[in-house]
């Protein structure tokens, strides 16, 4: 146990400060100058971009080929930039811990003076106003605005049920799926995973203890000098199969899921999966060209 504290405080500190960082960042960035070009002369769409884990906008970390420390500017500050051939009308981004929303509410308006444009700042649980929106879209002025959601979590914070309740709505949703920081870390090799472990595991996946274990785990029988001894064994590759679980689990509420984007760290480890998932096939399409140039 005190070693997987252990890595994922190293995994951490790459999260705020390596490379990939501005590589999702960038993945993000580049699809929602593709979305506003598309939308240049469809002004009777009102387009929202939602941040649900905006952290304070500027974050300071060591650059990997200079080793000075840089300043690293958040999907949510370069997309705010973005002026031509049109901006989004309203910026909603999300940050529970109320120090970085106070620190991202400064850095805004020392940057961008937020009367300016219509930039909202809440300090809330993402999972509550992911809730919140889909009740809006569903609303009569929310039927004629088009979202454009990046969910990117530190951890395991997003529950199965706050993407699900945003099926059959106008949003393309890139979400950060925690797979090797998170979830594979909560499968335990031999199964024998706590009852706190397996409730993320449900909420963050939005299935049964049961099938997790059936999906992720399989029965083996060795013979011994004692007779045969049956024990439970971790399936190969589990990284992958937690991608292609969750892709197919999005596409139980999306028309359209993107091709998967992996993020490893220094090491060469798989921390996280970048996925687009929306209701729109033009936008698998540029996602997936986008993440193919990544790639």
């Amino acid at each position: 146990m005190q070693d997987d504290k252990i890595l994922v405080s190293e995994d951490i500190n790459e999260y705020w400060g390596g490379e990939w960082t501005e590589t999702k960042n960038d993945i993000v960035y580049k699809y929602a100058n593709a979305y506003l070009q598309i939308m240049k002369d469809k002004k009777y769409w009102k387009l929202l971009y939602f941040d649900g884990f905006a952290g304070e906008g500027i974050v300071k970390g060591l650059d990997e080929k200079s080793q000075d420390m840089k300043e690293r500017f958040s999907s949510a500050f370069r997309i705010i930039e973005i002026d031509k051939p049109r901006s989004f009308d309203m910026y909603y981004l999300v940050e529970l811990n109320k120090k970085k929303a106070k620190e991202l509410d400064d850095n805004i308006n020392s940057k961008f003076l937020k009367k300016t444009k219509s930039i909202f700042i809440i300090s809330e649980d993402c999972n509550k106003k992911l809730v919140d929106m889909s009740k809006y879209l569903q609303s009569k002025n929310g039927q004629k605005t088009k979202v454009l959601a990046f969910v990117d979590p530190y951890g395991m914070e997003i529950n199965w049920e706050s993407i699900e309740c945003l099926k059959g709505l106008s949003i393309d949703l890139w979400i950060l799926l925690p797979t090797g920081i998170g979830i594979n870390r909560l499968l335990k090799r031999d199964g024998n995973i706590s009852d706190e472990w397996m409730i993320k595991l449900e909420k963050a996946l939005g299935l049964s203890s049961k099938i997790i274990k059936d999906y992720f785990y399989k029965k083996e029988i060795e013979n011994t000098l004692f007779g045969e001894i049956s024990f439970t064994k971790k399936q190969e590759n589990s990284i992958d199969k937690i991608v292609s679980l969750y892709k197919d689990r999005l596409s139980e509420i999306f028309e359209y899921v993107s091709n998967p984007y992996e993020l490893k760290n220094s090491n060469g480890n798989k921390m996280y999966h970048l996925l687009l998932a929306s209701n729109n096939k033009t936008a698998q399409k540029i996602a997936n060209d986008i993440i193919k140039l990544k790639n």
